[in-house]
C-alpha cells in the first residue's frame, strides 16, 4: 500500500452462502483508495458496490483477500477490535440518515465523541463548529423530525466528521434528496474535499453524484469493470 492511500483491497472474494444456491458478491476485487479523493463506486443493482463499500468500512468481512485501513489489515480484527476501530478511524453517511429520533442534531453529531470517551468542553466545541460548517447552527436544539430530509443529511454528515475520521463513506446519500438538497449536500461535501483534504467514497447510481466525482469506479457482476479520473 502506498503511503497516501487510506484504503487498499486485494483480490477481494465475498460469497453470501446463506441461500440456497451462493451468490458471489465480489469476484477479485482490488482497488486502492488515496487521502483527499472524491470517488463514486457505481454500478447496476446487485454489481456488488454496496458490498464493497461495506467491507471497505467493515461493516461485512470478505469470504477472501485483503482489506487495509490506515497500514491495518481489519479483515483480520476480531468483531470488538472492528468495532474500536470503525468508531476511531471511519465515518459513514447512509441513504436513510441513520439519526437517533430521540436525539437533537447537537446530540446526534455528539454521540460518537461520547463513545469515544472525549471531555465535555471538545465535544461542544466540535459540534459547534460542525453544525455551523453544515448551516445548521440555529437547528441544533432540533430533533429529526423537525428538520427536513436534506437537513438531515447534512445532521448525519456533521456525525460522521465529528470523531475526525480518516474517511467517510457514503452509501446512497442523496437517494432521498430532492434536486436542491442533493446539490447543497454535494456543495458542502466537495468543499470539505477541498479545503479539509476529507476523502469521500461514494456507492451511488445517481449521475448528480457521479458528475461530481473525480475518480469513478463501476462495478459489474462484482469485478471491476474500468477506473476512471475525470
Amino acid at each position: 500500500m502506498k503511503d497516501d492511500n487510506v484504503v487498499s483491497v486485494k483480490d477481494i472474494v465475498k460469497t453470501y452462502s446463506e441461500t440456497k444456491v451462493p451468490v458471489k458478491a465480489l469476484r477479485g476485487v482490488s482497488v486502492d483508495i488515496g487521502q483527499g479523493e472524491f470517488t463514486a463506486i457505481v454500478g447496476p443493482s446487485g454489481s456488488g458496490k454496496t458490498t464493497l463499500l461495506n467491507i471497505i468500512g467493515g461493516l461485512d468481512r470478505p469470504t477472501q483477500g485483503t482489506v487495509v485501513v490506515n497500514g491495518t489489515d481489519i479483515s483480520t480484527l476480531s468483531d470488538n477490535q472492528l468495532i474500536d476501530f470503525r468508531k476511531n478511524n471511519i465515518g459513514f453517511v447512509f441513504q436513510s440518515y441513520n439519526l437517533i429520533p430521540v436525539l437533537t442534531a447537537r446530540e446526534n453529531v455528539e454521540f460518537v465523541m461520547l463513545l469515544q470517551d472525549q471531555p465535555k468542553v471538545k465535544r461542544d466545541a466540535r459540534t459547534k463548529e460542525l453544525l455551523d460548517a453544515v448551516g445548521l447552527a440555529d437547528r441544533m436544539d432540533n430533533r429529526p423530525a423537525e428538520l427536513s430530509g436534506g437537513q438531515q443529511q447534512r445532521v448525519a454528515v456533521a456525525r460522521a466528521l465529528a470523531p475526525k475520521p480518516s474517511f467517510i463513506l457514503a452509501d446512497e446519500p442523496t437517494a432521498n434528496l430532492d434536486s436542491k438538497s442533493t446539490s447543497n449536500l454535494l456543495d458542502m461535501m466537495a468543499r470539505l474535499n477541498s479545503e479539509e483534504n476529507m476523502t469521500f467514497i461514494f456507492s451511488t447510481h445517481d449521475q448528480r453524484v457521479i458528475d461530481r466525482a473525480r475518480r469513478v469506479i463501476t462495478i459489474e457482476d462484482g469485478k471491476v469493470l474500468s477506473d476512471q479520473w475525470v
